[in-house]
């Protein structure tokens, strides 16, 4: 695929993810919602649903939808480092994207929101208890699983006699969607799990300068920092073992 074409459908699919994910949390924080007050659960298998949404339409350029994804990918040999950029490129350019088209989707609801002030949850992760480098780690975890099962799951084959062998990798963007909710459910409690920098940052960049919501605060910018160098340490201490593991075969 060509590189253009590899920006446009991370923008695309990106766009979705975001669209859906934070669309999903709107509901739930605003008032006047039909999903108002539904709780973390509902969040939780949105963004799973938004992630098998985003990546279908992505198919063409492998919807890595994920910069952590993208340097995992890079490391095992799978993505060509000089197709890296791109990818990082289409993917924070879809987040800001979807950022925007979610505020638009639920403008009524953020003027007549009562806290605006406390609005930046919508579109980017917070801990719940701020203490930086433990925050790190539960993102570095977090995002190990994501990015590990992408590279160890076994993957469909024809085995001798012709009989196909379907791993766990033929579930395709189900499969990836399944351990996105497992993880925002056993994971996800203390940081959001963000697992993903595009996701966080591109948001939190459309909120900060561009969204026009009376009364928000800023981007909460001194932990911006960990929901990107958390996940990207993730990936790459996945790939690291994929590598590892790879190598023992």
């Amino acid at each position: 695929m060509s590189l253009l074409g590899i920006f446009v459908w991370e923008l695309i699919g990106t766009a979705v993810l975001i669209l859906l994910g934070n669309g999903v949390v709107a509901n739930v924080v605003l008032r006047k919602n039909n999903g108002h007050q539904a709780g973390t659960l509902f969040i939780t298998f949105g963004w799973a649903f938004g992630v098998f949404t985003g990546a279908s339409l992505a198919s063409p350029s492998g919807a890595h939808l994920n910069p952590a994804v993208t340097l995992g990918l890079a490391i095992a040999g799978k993505t060509p480092w000089s197709d890296v950029p791109v990818y990082v490129a289409g993917q924070m350019v879809g987040a800001f994207l979807g950022a925007v088209l979610c505020w638009a989707t639920y403008k009524l609801q953020f003027d007549d929101h009562p806290e605006p002030e406390n609005t930046l949850g919508i579109f980017s992760t917070a801990p719940q208890i701020r203490r930086k480098p433990w925050n790190l780690v539960t993102e570095i975890i977090g995002t190990f699983v994501l990015v590990a099962w992408i590279l160890l799951s076994p993957t469909a084959k024809v085995a001798a006699g012709g009989t196909p062998e379907f791993g766990n990798s033929a579930l395709g963007y189900a499969g990836v969607s399944f351990v996105v909710l497992v993880i925002g459910i056993s994971l996800g409690g203390p940081t959001g799990y963000a697992i993903n920098p595009a996701r966080d940052l591109g948001p939190r960049i459309a909120y900060a300068f561009v969204l026009p919501i009376r009364g928000k605060r800023d981007g909460d910018w001194g932990y911006s920092w960990v929901p990107v160098v958390g996940p990207l340490a993730g990936g790459a201490l996945a790939a690291l073992l994929y590598l590892a593991v790879h190598n023992l075969t």
